[in-house]
């Protein structure tokens, strides 16, 4: 799968002096990362944020490009075996700087559309190292991906006998539902026994014969129980589950455990001890592999928890509004470019930049479409003027990635975050760029109105 990575007992003189190097560094960036006060004034690594909203304008998403680095490497430093792939979901956020980013720090890609591969493809990823895992797609969308040399990952049984006897010579992977209940949300819980993902754990016999009888050379199995998970425990039955599985395919090259790591949201906010975890299933991975003489990569599927806390999302104030029970503060800004309040019920830090030190007062954060869209409902934010500047934290996971034009609105600009410079990596959309694939019908005769 790639990536190899060393624990420390097998280090030289020269991989030591290497890694207390990156340590170095990623202290010094660690200054640099999180969004803090100083001097009155929220930065993120020290670039004033009235500033980025001064220069680029708002409704604003900001990455922190070094976040997404630290994020990276604390997730690869909690696990202590010999092989081990981390996968970015890239669907929690596309933009061609991330994928690239992402693909300078050894990431592979987890993708669920052709759209996805493609992205990643100019990004500079090896076809082997994107693993396409799609549900629900046509069969011309999976034969352009094998066309395209990726990785196929199987979540139904008629797809698998497709591959059997189209593809015979074709490795794939076989994702397995555990049927476990993760995840913080209804919406984003994959793993039980309800869903759509996955083929059922409970279909395993007819999967072997199927493997068996038509020689299908099954190259890893995967499983993503859901977003989220805060036991451990619970990933821990569902894991164990998996590897009872791996013990049918002796041929396997990689075990898949998906992602679904919670991040921090709000102060004092409880998030997946990824330390924990990584010894926990550093040690039953290990085991396992010791137990069947099987040489494997461990593999990992995050999104959220390597993006998530590194984007901020910028909207201005336009107005206030008291009413008999409510004082309502309108921003710039709906859920046509930030879904997760409304689709998910997820909550998002919310600071006026404005004012630093104004007193803290109640207000229900609302958007401009002409539909119901609270960011927050009764949030303690400092006194909220016409013009302030709010930040929404943890803006960097399905946030750009969910948002539309949804009434006509144009989608915001994104920029990134590198060592204290800030770049423009996606422009911001103007009023044309919503007639760009419209075609008039020739039985209107009228001249286009100018804008």
């Amino acid at each position: 799968m790639g990536h190899r990575w060393l624990p420390p007992t097998l280090w030289t003189f020269d991989t030591f002096i290497v890694e207390i190097i990156r340590n170095f560094a990623f202290a010094l960036h660690s200054k640099l990362q999180l969004m803090h006060l100083s001097d009155g004034i929220y930065k993120v690594q020290n670039l004033a944020f009235t500033d980025l909203a001064q220069e680029y304008g708002t409704p604003l998403f900001v990455y922190d490009a070094n976040k997404i680095e630290s994020q990276y490497h604390r997730m690869v430093n909690a696990f202590d075996v010999e092989k081990l792939k981390i996968n970015y979901a890239c669907k929690a956020l596309t933009n061609i700087n991330i994928l690239k980013l992402m693909h300078g720090l050894g990431s592979g890609i987890d993708a669920v559309s052709i759209e996805e591969i493609k992205l990643s493809l100019l990004a500079g990823f090896d076809p082997q190292a994107i693993v396409f895992t799609p549900n629900s797609v046509g069969i011309d969308e999976i034969e352009e991906a094998i066309g395209l040399g990726v990785r196929i990952n199987i979540d139904n049984i008629e797809m698998l006998e497709y591959f059997g006897h189209h593809y015979p010579d074709l490795k794939i992977c076989i994702r397995i539902n555990p049927h476990v209940m993760a995840g913080g949300n209804s919406k984003i819980s994959v793993g039980h026994i309800d869903s759509k993902f996955g083929i059922s754990i409970h279909q395993m016999p007819l999967v072997l014969r199927i493997v068996e009888n038509q020689k299908i050379h099954v190259e890893g199995i995967h499983m993503h129980t859901g977003s989220d998970i805060l036991d451990v425990e619970v990933f821990q039955y569902a894991a164990d589950i998996l590897f009872n599985q791996a013990r049918h395919f002796p041929s396997l090259d990689y075990i898949d455990f998906g992602s679904g790591f919670k991040v921090r949201y709000k102060e004092n906010d409880i998030e997946t001890d990824i330390d924990q975890f990584g010894k926990l299933m550093s040690g039953k991975f290990n085991t396992f592999c010791k137990e069947t003489g099987m040489d494997l990569t461990l593999v990992f599927e995050p999104g959220k928890f390597l993006v998530s806390e590194s984007g901020y999302f910028l909207a201005t104030t336009n107005i206030i509004k008291q009413t008999t029970s409510t004082v309502f503060a309108g921003i710039n800004t709906g859920f046509n470019h930030m879904i997760r309040p409304m689709f998910y019920n997820a909550y998002h830090e919310i600071i006026n930049i404005s004012n630093v030190t104004g007193i803290p007062k109640l207000y229900t954060v609302v958007g401009y479409i002409c539909e119901t869209d609270t960011f927050a409902y009764n949030r303690k934010i400092n006194q909220i003027s016409p013009g302030d500047i709010l930040v929404f934290k943890n803006a960097g996971a399905y946030c750009f990635s969910m948002a539309s034009n949804y009434n006509s609105r144009l989608l915001p600009a994104e920029v990134m975050i590198k060592d204290g410079e800030s770049y423009l990596i996606r422009k911001r959309q103007e009023f044309d760029d919503l007639l760009t694939n419209q075609v008039e019908a020739p039985i209107f005769k009228a001249e286009r109105v100018s804008s």
